[in-house]
C-alpha cells in the first residue's frame, strides 16, 4: 500500500524530510501528493523522483484536495498543535517535528485533540529510532553498570550569527505575544533531553519530580544559548548541559553513570562506548529506524510506534520549565568573544564545563562558573 503524504514546511530543515520521503518512495512505501509551503517551492528546489506534487499555502485545502493519510508538519514551533489538530480532524496521521510545541498547555491540547480524533501522531526525536535505545534499556536491566546513579547529556555545538537571522521566530521567547521558547535545551540539542529521559526510562509527565534550570545566552538573542537542566524523577536524576557557544564543536552524547561503570551514547552516531569494572571498554555501533518509515510501517502492518506523544510529556515538562524561568540574562562581556572569521560567539571554557557537567551531573553554578544562575521549578 503506498500512502500520500503532504509536508508542511519544505525549506529548511524540511529538506532532510524532501530526500526522506524521496527515499521511501522509491520503495513505494509513499507518495509525495502535496507539499504546504508559504511561498511554493520552485521545480529545482524538489528533488528528483517525487514528481509535481500540489502545492498549497491552505494546509487543510490540500490534505483534503490530495487525500492524504499521512502529514509531515516541519513548521515553526508556534504553529504545530494548530497544524496537528487540522490534520487530526480530517483523519490524517502525523509525523510532527520537535519539539512538539511551545508550552506544555498547547501540547496537552494537541496530543488530546489527537487522541481523540483516534489519529496516529509520531513526534520526531530521530534519536529515539536508534536500535541502541533499547540495547541500552537491556544494558542498564541486566546490571551491567551496576545501580544507576543518573544520566547526564552534553552537547558543545556552534551556530553562526546568521543562525539567529534565518527566520523571525529564531532564538525568540515569544513572537507577537505568542509562545516560541528557541533554546538550546529545547530545539538544536532537545534530542539530549529527550534520549537522556529515554535511556532512563522516564520519558512521560508524571515522571518529572523536579527541574532546575541555568539559563544564558551570549548571543543577542531572546532565548538561551548556553543552558544546563537537571530533571528529577525516581529513577535518579537527568542532568543536561549545553551550548551553541563551543570553541571546538564536537558530536553531543548522553551519558548513563552506574555505581560499577558506564555508557557513552553519540546518539548522532547510535554509537555506544560500554566501560565496566572487569571489562575492557567495548564500543558497537547499531542501526537506526526512521521515524516516518516506522509509521508507516504502523499503519499498515501494526509495527509498534516509536514516539508517541505521551512518551514526550517528561521532555516538554522540560520545555515548560524553560518557558516559565526569568528569561535568559545575558553573559557578561568578559564571559564570552566574537570569532570574526566564523561570525560567531563562544564562550572560552565552555566545553570543558559540558564535559565536566556530564561527568559529575552537576550544574554549571555546582561547577564553579560565575556567571551561572540557578531556577528551581517544581512539579
Amino acid at each position: 500500500m503506498t500512502l500520500p503524504i503532504v509536508l508542511a514546511g519544505a525549506r529548511g530543515h524540511g529538506r532532510w524530510h524532501l530526500d526522506n520521503i524521496r527515499r521511501l518512495q522509491r520503495r513505494g512505501l509513499v507518495r509525495l501528493a502535496g507539499i504546504c509551503e508559504l511561498t511554493p517551492l520552485a521545480p529545482h528546489e524538489i528533488p528528483d523522483g517525487l514528481g509535481t506534487p500540489e502545492q498549497s499555502t491552505d494546509f487543510g485545502a490540500l490534505l483534503d484536495a490530495t487525500g492524504a493519510r499521512i502529514a509531515v508538519v516541519c513548521t515553526p514551533i508556534p504553529t504545530h498543535t494548530d497544524l496537528a489538530l487540522t490534520a487530526a480532524a480530517r483523519g490524517v496521521h502525523l509525523l510532527l517535528e520537535k519539539p512538539p510545541a511551545p508550552s506544555y498547555a498547547e501540547f496537552r491540547r494537541m496530543a488530546d485533540g489527537v487522541g481523540t480524533a483516534g489519529v496516529v501522531c509520531q513526534i520526531g526525536f530521530q534519536s529515539l529510532g536508534s536500535h541502541a535505545v533499547p540495547a541500552i534499556r537491556r544494558l542498564l536491566t541486566e546490571g551491567a553498570i551496576g545501580e544507576i546513579v543518573g544520566v547526564a547529556g552534553a552537547g558543545a555545538w556552534a551556530r553562526d550569527e546568521a543562525y539567529y537571522r534565518r527566520a523571525p521566530w529564531a532564538g525568540r521567547r515569544r513572537l507577537n505575544g505568542t509562545d516560541v521558547v528557541d533554546g538550546v535545551l529545547t530545539n538544536p540539542l532537545a534530542h539530549a533531553v529527550a534520549t537522556g529521559l529515554a535511556l532512563l526510562g522516564t520519558t512521560r509527565a508524571e515522571d518529572v519530580t523536579g527541574i532546575e534550570t541555568e539559563l544564558r545566552r551570549a548571543n543577542d538573542i531572546e532565548s538561551d544559548d548556553t543552558s544546563c537542566v537537571r530533571v528529577s524523577t525516581p529513577r535518579g536524576p537527568v542532568t543536561v548541559a549545553a551550548t551553541l557557544c563551543a570553541e571546538e564543536p564536537g558530536e553531543p552524547y548522553v551519558l548513563v553513570h552506574g555505581g560499577s561503570g558506564r555508557i557513552t551514547f553519540w546518539y548522532k552516531q547510535d554509537r555506544v562506548l560500554l566501560q565496566r569494572a572487569g571489562h575492557g571498554p567495548e564500543e558497537t555501533e547499531y542501526g537506526r529506524t526512521d521515524l516516518l518509515e516506522n509509521l508507516v510501517e504502523h499503519l499498515t502492518a501494526g509495527a509498534e510506534l516509536l514516539v508517541p506523544p505521551d512518551d514526550t510529556g517528561a521532555f516538554m515538562r522540560v520545555v515548560e520549565a524553560v518557558r516559565t524561568a526569568p528569561d535568559p540574562a545575558p553573559l557578561p562581556d568578559g564571559a564570552w568573544r566574537r570569532l570574526p572569521a566564523e561570525d560567531r560567539r563562544i564562550v572560552p571554557g565552555i566545553d570543558a564545563l559540558v564535559a565536566a557537567s556530564a561527568d559529575t551531573l552537576a550544574l554549571y553554578s555546582e561547577l564553579g562558573a560565575p556567571w551561572a544562575v540557578r531556577n528551581e521549578v517544581s512539579r
